[in-house]
């Protein structure tokens, strides 16, 4: 989903404030930011939705008023290949990741790995936005 301003019909403020609040509807992106680190990163005002229709797969891009990305989130499993194994999913990752008001990015992976186990999910700095 894009949230472009709309030429003529309200202010550029006013277009910041309704995007920032469809944003929070259309995804939650501050779904696995810690509390501690809410006030360093860029608020998206608008979240761009990719989807997947082969896999169970799904990306997002929030931008900010420089249309700049400051926030990515992708959602992908892949199916095991014996489904009577007891593992419907072979592999999973669900990634989220915000920049900085320092240009770093703070990432959040969640990575599982058949049914056997429980995800695993960690915390890491980058210094450029995860593809």
């Amino acid at each position: 989903m894009r949230l472009d301003r709309q030429q003529g019909q309200q202010s550029w403020a006013d277009t910041i404030r309704a995007s920032a609040a469809a944003v929070e509807g259309a995804h939650n992106w501050r779904g696995y930011l810690p509390d501690a680190w809410a006030d360093r990163v860029e608020a998206p005002l608008w979240v761009e939705e990719f989807q997947e229709y082969q896999l169970d797969a799904q990306r997002w891009v929030g931008y900010d008023a420089d249309e700049q990305p400051c926030y990515t989130a992708h959602h992908y499993a892949l199916p095991a290949q014996d489904a009577s194994a007891g593992a419907a999913v072979a592999y999973s990752e669900m990634l989220a990741a915000w920049r900085l008001r320092d240009e770093r990015w703070l990432v959040f992976r969640l990575i599982g790995a058949g049914g056997a186990t429980l995800p695993r999910g960690f915390y890491v700095f980058s210094p450029e936005m995860p593809r």
